[in-house]
């Protein structure tokens, strides 16, 4: 539940609201089609965690029949995640770190079939990293802090922390420094 409020309390920040979050409003943010996916998966983790598993696979199959969100319960996932637009995502990633915005059509998956759920095989994503729209993400890679992946990007080898990266297959075309932003 702790993760879950994250990510709707960032959600509300997203939108310009930085009062504190009163229960009836966390309720109704539940509701919401931006955080409906998102509360699905986190009851799938939560199943997942508590030996449930044909519970946290019903939590997942709903997202995708619902959302179009393909998600291992399996997948470490901070709090503060953002997904916008959830058709055609696919999140098989070993772990995602906090405040991470993965946009629509984005694959975070192993670079071989994988019926299992290998974590050695699959991607580790940082904190704060932005994820564009129909990026793909496979195999091993490690995606630093603060990295940006551009739209339909093709991610085979590791972003550094502060990093842009674009194309197919992506290069880095940017390396910021931290604590000063782009537009200094």
């Amino acid at each position: 539940m702790k993760l879950l409020r994250s990510d709707i309390e960032r959600y509300h920040r997203m939108r310009g609201r930085h009062s504190p979050l009163s229960t009836p409003a966390l309720l109704a943010a539940c509701l919401n089609p931006r955080m409906a996916p998102v509360v699905l998966l986190r009851l799938s983790e939560f199943f997942h965690e508590h030996r449930l598993g044909a519970v946290a696979k019903l939590c997942s199959m709903l997202n995708v029949a619902v959302f179009g969100l393909e998600t291992s319960p399996q997948v470490k996932i901070g709090g503060g995640l953002s997904l916008p637009h959830t058709v055609g995502t696919v999140i098989g990633a070993e772990r995602i770190g906090d405040n991470c915005t993965i946009m629509q059509g984005v694959t975070l998956g192993a670079s071989e079939p994988d019926m299992g759920f290998t974590a050695a095989m699959r991607p580790v994503i940082g904190n704060e990293v932005f994820i564009g729209a129909g990026a793909k993400v496979i195999g091993r890679v490690h995606m630093g802090d603060h990295a940006k992946i551009g739209a339909n990007a093709v991610v085979l080898r590791d972003v550094p922390a502060h990093a842009v990266a674009v194309g197919v297959p992506a290069t880095v075309v940017s390396r910021g420094v931290p604590g000063i932003s782009e537009s200094e």
